[in-house]
């Protein structure tokens, strides 16, 4: 990340209201710190620009490390996965009845889910003990 300033790293942190961009985990209960991901990445050819930037709490930026797209279970094609930058998020996904769990709405959501873990076990059990103390589900703008 030599290549981003401190005021693009801020301008992102600030635009994601303190939530990773794919998982929505905030980053004041993390014990990992967030990082500033490259939705399409540096290794194709993605810019250091506002506009291809995400910021990411470190399971899913590993998680999606170089991907863009993944196979919808569901259909059995190729899709694109999630872009924080153009696709609504609430477009994408909704919580479970149980709050702790994402659904993907959409085949960009489905294979987004199934791609980065969102349902992995620490987010749940993060998510679990957010909602106990009135932290859960994320009211963002």
């Amino acid at each position: 990340m030599a290549n981003i300033s401190a005021t693009l790293k801020a301008r992102v942190i600030s635009r994601s209201q303190g939530y990773c961009e794919y998982c929505k985990s905030p980053a004041d209960f993390a014990t990992e710190p967030f990082s500033i991901e490259h939705i399409m990445p540096r290794s194709k050819k993605g810019p250091d620009t506002a506009d291809n930037l995400a910021f990411a709490c470190i399971g899913c930026n590993v998680y999606k490390s170089d991907m863009t797209e993944y196979i919808d279970v569901v259909s059995g094609n190729v899709t694109t996965l999630f872009n924080p930058r153009t696709m609504p998020w609430n477009d994408h996904f909704l919580w479970d009845e149980t709050l702790t769990a994402l659904v993907g709405q959409t085949p960009v959501g489905r294979v987004t889910i199934e791609a980065i873990r969102l349902n992995r076990t620490p987010l749940k059990n993060l998510r679990r003990a957010l909602i106990a103390i009135g932290e859960h589900p994320p009211v963002l703008e």
